[in-house]
């Protein structure tokens, strides 16, 4: 398995495999703002918005691939105003279903958080489903919870489920 950080023009050129992975994601079940059915268009509209943040200094998108294929991504949201620069934002971990329980998840945060902190990020922040697999390897990762909002993003069936907000602060 290999980690790369991609530029615009890269993820531009991997549209439909992270148009792929995204609807994966979505269609078995993950919390990570879409509900199904969830269409491919839906999917590239979301990753052409990426591809516009990859174009300032303020985003970073990180992959996992075997085989050349990619089966996985997070992506690094940062701050840029004077009273949060210290941060950065962990969104949309992904790991294509066929792909789980073999690392990709622990592989691409450690990437996530190595970026964060060569550029001198201090405090990272997230938001997870409560009880998701997601939430036992932030804990794992060192993140700690910081509280749950019950009803707070609407789930596959309708309902509305608590996501857990976590932090891990990171040794300079």
């Amino acid at each position: 398995m290999q980690i790369e950080q991609l530029g615009p023009n890269d993820a531009l050129s991997l549209l439909p495999e992270l148009v792929a992975l995204l609807v994966d994601a979505v269609e078995n079940g993950a919390s990570i703002g879409f509900v199904p059915p969830f269409s491919p268009a839906e999917a590239e509209e979301y990753w052409q918005g990426v591809v516009a943040k990859l174009r300032t200094p303020h985003q970073r998108l990180f992959i996992a691939r075997t085989d050349n294929q990619i089966i996985g991504s997070v992506q690094l949201a940062l701050e840029p105003r004077p009273n949060g620069n210290h941060r950065g934002e962990v969104n949309k971990l992904l790991v294509h279903t066929a792909a789980r329980r073999r690392g990709v998840a622990l592989a691409l945060m450690q990437a996530l958080e190595a970026e964060a902190r060569r550029i001198g990020r201090t405090l990272l922040v997230l938001d997870t489903r409560v009880g998701d697999d997601a939430e036992r390897l932030y804990l794992k990762l060192g993140f700690l919870r910081a509280g749950s909002i019950p009803n707070y993003a609407r789930n596959g069936d309708g309902g509305l489920d608590p996501t857990m907000f976590m932090y891990k602060i990171l040794a300079a």
